[in-house]
């Protein structure tokens, strides 16, 4: 992958914003995925945020056949458990890192930052978001889990500070359930603080969930 800053939609919900959401969308989709769920957090008209939600680039993907299509990194077996893209994970922590420095240029502090994604993009906030020399204002992931775990010794001390907003759908077929569970218990041992949903829902994203992604977001932003 060309390590370059990611193309991504930008939306401001107040002019200066002072806080900033990178949303990473999941596999197969595009940075649009996510952008009308703005409106419908609930979040109050004088919290200035800006949301970004970048593109990933576009590469074959092993277990479609070697379709080209957007991803964060290749998956290669049904088991999302093992066997992860090592190079890809870290192209695209690269990438991400990209945005995050573009942030704190435009002055957002790391603590005004939080990291989030769906499913892949899950994932990556996870993976991306413990590895940050200053702790962010939070990482935010929906139906995702953790990603080569014999890298583990190499998140951040720091991390530990990093709220951490974790969401899974008990009928979920493509990300099985127990791995988002098993995402939790592994953070909260090694003292993350863990704030754990789970919903009535399969792979996808539903009104309660954003109720509550709503809440959180205010409760860290505010």
């Amino acid at each position: 992958m060309t390590l370059h800053a990611l193309p991504h939609i930008t939306v401001e919900t107040h002019s200066n914003p002072d806080a900033s959401i990178i949303w990473l969308h999941g596999l197969g989709a595009d940075g649009h995925d996510f952008e009308p769920i703005v409106q419908q957090l609930g979040l109050p008209d004088d919290l200035a945020l800006r949301f970004i939600f970048p593109h990933a680039p576009p590469m074959p993907v092993s277990i479609n056949g070697g379709y080209i299509m957007p991803a964060w990194y290749d998956i290669k077996q049904q088991d999302l458990g093992v066997e992860h893209d090592k190079q890809g994970v870290h192209d695209s922590t690269l990438a991400i890192n990209m945005l995050i420095e573009q942030e704190l240029m435009r002055g957002i502090p790391a603590s005004r930052i939080i990291l989030a994604g769906f499913s892949q993009g899950a994932a990556m906030s996870i993976y991306v978001g413990l590895r940050q020399e200053k702790a962010l204002a939070g990482i935010m992931a929906l139906s995702g889990y953790l990603l080569l775990e014999d890298e583990m010794e190499h998140i951040h001390p720091n991390s530990s500070e990093t709220p951490i907003f974790l969401a899974h759908g008990r009928q979920d077929p493509i990300v099985d359930f127990k791995l988002g569970k098993v995402a939790c218990q592994q953070l909260q041992q090694l003292g993350h603080p863990v704030d754990w949903h789970a919903y009535d829902m399969e792979h996808s994203v539903c009104a309660e969930e954003i109720a509550d992604i709503g809440q959180w977001l205010i409760a860290r932003l505010s």
